[in-house]
Protein backbone atom coordinates (compact mmCIF):
# COMPACT_ATOMS: atom_id res chain seq x y z
CA UNK A 1 0.00 0.00 0.00
CA UNK A 2 1.63 3.19 -0.89
CA UNK A 3 1.70 5.92 1.70
CA UNK A 4 2.38 9.89 1.59
CA UNK A 5 3.48 12.01 4.28
CA UNK A 6 2.46 15.30 3.86
CA UNK A 7 3.57 17.94 6.87
CA UNK A 8 2.10 21.87 7.27
CA UNK A 9 0.34 21.38 4.02
CA UNK A 10 -2.76 23.09 3.20
CA UNK A 11 -3.58 20.95 0.21
CA UNK A 12 -3.05 17.39 2.70
CA UNK A 13 -6.81 15.84 2.36
CA UNK A 14 -8.25 15.97 5.90
CA UNK A 15 -7.58 12.82 8.59
CA UNK A 16 -10.25 10.52 8.87
CA UNK A 17 -8.36 8.39 11.70
CA UNK A 18 -5.79 8.75 14.53
CA UNK A 19 -3.87 5.15 15.39
CA UNK A 20 -1.56 4.84 18.14
CA UNK A 21 1.99 3.89 16.78
CA UNK A 22 5.51 3.88 17.94
CA UNK A 23 8.56 4.43 16.86
CA UNK A 24 12.56 4.31 18.20
CA UNK A 25 15.75 5.92 17.71
CA UNK A 26 17.84 2.72 18.40
CA UNK A 27 21.68 3.72 18.78
CA UNK A 28 24.49 1.11 18.69
CA UNK A 29 27.97 1.10 20.88
CA UNK A 30 29.51 3.12 18.04
CA UNK A 31 26.58 5.78 18.17
CA UNK A 32 25.21 4.81 14.97
CA UNK A 33 21.73 5.29 14.74
CA UNK A 34 19.81 2.10 13.05
CA UNK A 35 17.22 3.09 10.10
CA UNK A 36 15.28 1.80 7.01
CA UNK A 37 14.72 2.79 3.51
CA UNK A 38 10.68 2.24 3.90
CA UNK A 39 9.18 0.49 0.35
CA UNK A 40 5.67 2.59 0.85
CA UNK A 41 7.48 5.75 0.51
CA UNK A 42 10.81 5.55 -0.73
CA UNK A 43 11.82 7.57 2.27
CA UNK A 44 14.45 7.12 5.30
CA UNK A 45 12.54 6.08 8.52
CA UNK A 46 13.25 5.08 11.83
CA UNK A 47 11.68 1.75 12.37
CA UNK A 48 7.82 2.06 13.48
CA UNK A 49 4.47 0.83 13.72
CA UNK A 50 0.98 0.43 15.31
CA UNK A 51 0.03 -1.26 18.56
CA UNK A 52 -1.77 -4.23 18.26
CA UNK A 53 -5.38 -5.32 20.55
CA UNK A 54 -3.44 -6.97 23.60
CA UNK A 55 -0.04 -4.70 23.43
CA UNK A 56 1.67 -2.09 25.16
CA UNK A 57 2.96 0.56 22.67
CA UNK A 58 6.60 -0.41 23.88
CA UNK A 59 5.84 -3.86 23.22
CA UNK A 60 4.72 -3.03 19.57
CA UNK A 61 7.62 -0.94 18.97
CA UNK A 62 10.16 -3.72 20.04
CA UNK A 63 8.11 -6.08 17.44
CA UNK A 64 8.13 -3.78 14.60
CA UNK A 65 12.06 -2.96 14.61
CA UNK A 66 12.20 -6.46 14.59
CA UNK A 67 9.59 -6.83 11.82
CA UNK A 68 11.12 -4.02 10.38
CA UNK A 69 15.01 -4.02 10.45
CA UNK A 70 16.05 -7.61 11.65
CA UNK A 71 17.23 -5.97 15.02
CA UNK A 72 16.21 -7.37 18.49
CA UNK A 73 15.94 -4.54 21.02
CA UNK A 74 15.73 -3.22 24.67
CA UNK A 75 13.83 0.07 25.19
CA UNK A 76 15.53 2.19 26.95
CA UNK A 77 13.56 5.80 27.84
CA UNK A 78 11.01 7.78 25.84
CA UNK A 79 12.16 10.45 23.28
CA UNK A 80 8.96 11.94 23.44
CA UNK A 81 5.29 11.81 22.13
CA UNK A 82 4.78 13.26 18.60
CA UNK A 83 0.93 14.49 18.22
CA UNK A 84 1.24 17.30 15.81
CA UNK A 85 -1.68 17.30 13.29
CA UNK A 86 -0.04 19.24 10.66
CA UNK A 87 1.48 15.35 9.75
CA UNK A 88 -0.88 14.15 7.84
CA UNK A 89 -0.35 10.14 6.47
CA UNK A 90 -2.14 9.50 3.40
CA UNK A 91 -2.84 5.56 2.23
CA UNK A 92 -3.75 4.30 -1.09
CA UNK A 93 -6.65 2.46 0.62
CA UNK A 94 -8.30 5.67 1.98
CA UNK A 95 -7.21 6.31 5.22
CA UNK A 96 -5.77 9.40 6.20
CA UNK A 97 -3.90 9.57 9.68
CA UNK A 98 -3.10 12.28 11.59
CA UNK A 99 -0.19 11.70 13.12
CA UNK A 100 0.36 9.79 16.54
CA UNK A 101 3.60 8.70 17.76
CA UNK A 102 5.33 7.69 21.05
CA UNK A 103 9.22 7.45 20.32
CA UNK A 104 11.22 5.73 22.41
CA UNK A 105 14.85 4.94 22.78
CA UNK A 106 16.29 2.39 22.78
CA UNK A 107 19.69 -0.07 22.09
CA UNK A 108 20.53 -3.37 20.19
CA UNK A 109 20.82 -6.67 21.94
CA UNK A 110 21.21 -9.40 18.70
CA UNK A 111 20.32 -9.43 14.89
CA UNK A 112 21.70 -8.30 11.58
CA UNK A 113 20.20 -5.78 9.58
CA UNK A 114 18.47 -6.65 6.72
CA UNK A 115 16.09 -6.00 4.36
CA UNK A 116 12.60 -7.33 4.76
CA UNK A 117 8.68 -6.57 3.19
CA UNK A 118 8.60 -3.25 4.70
CA UNK A 119 11.89 -2.09 4.16
CA UNK A 120 13.91 -1.78 0.95
CA UNK A 121 17.29 -1.55 3.04
CA UNK A 122 17.76 -1.13 6.37
CA UNK A 123 21.63 -0.30 8.09
CA UNK A 124 23.07 1.43 10.88
CA UNK A 125 23.98 5.47 9.86
CA UNK A 126 26.22 7.90 11.31
CA UNK A 127 25.17 11.62 12.93
CA UNK A 128 27.38 13.23 9.69
CA UNK A 129 25.21 10.93 7.23
CA UNK A 130 21.54 11.49 8.50
CA UNK A 131 22.02 14.59 6.55
CA UNK A 132 22.34 12.82 3.19
CA UNK A 133 19.58 11.31 3.77
CA UNK A 134 16.13 11.76 2.16
CA UNK A 135 13.71 11.95 5.62
CA UNK A 136 10.51 13.69 6.68
CA UNK A 137 10.59 16.52 8.32
CA UNK A 138 9.14 14.75 11.66
CA UNK A 139 11.75 12.00 11.24
CA UNK A 140 14.44 14.62 11.66
CA UNK A 141 12.73 15.96 14.64
CA UNK A 142 12.78 12.91 16.63
CA UNK A 143 16.03 12.33 15.58
CA UNK A 144 17.58 15.69 16.79
CA UNK A 145 15.37 15.28 20.51
CA UNK A 146 16.70 11.99 20.68
CA UNK A 147 20.48 12.88 19.88
CA UNK A 148 20.78 16.02 21.90
CA UNK A 149 23.41 15.29 24.40
CA UNK A 150 21.35 18.79 26.78
CA UNK A 151 17.82 17.52 26.65
CA UNK A 152 16.91 15.87 29.33
CA UNK A 153 12.97 16.02 29.14
CA UNK A 154 10.63 13.98 26.65
CA UNK A 155 9.39 16.25 24.02
CA UNK A 156 5.55 16.31 23.87
CA UNK A 157 3.66 17.90 21.09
Amino acid sequence: MARTDYYNDPAAPAPNSIVPGGSAVVVDEKGRVLLHERRDSGLWSLPSGVMDVGETIAAAVVREVLEETGIAVQITGLVGIYSDPRHVIAYSDGEVRQQFNVCFSARPVSGTPQATDEAREVRWVTRGELDELALHPTQRLRLEHALDPERREPYIG
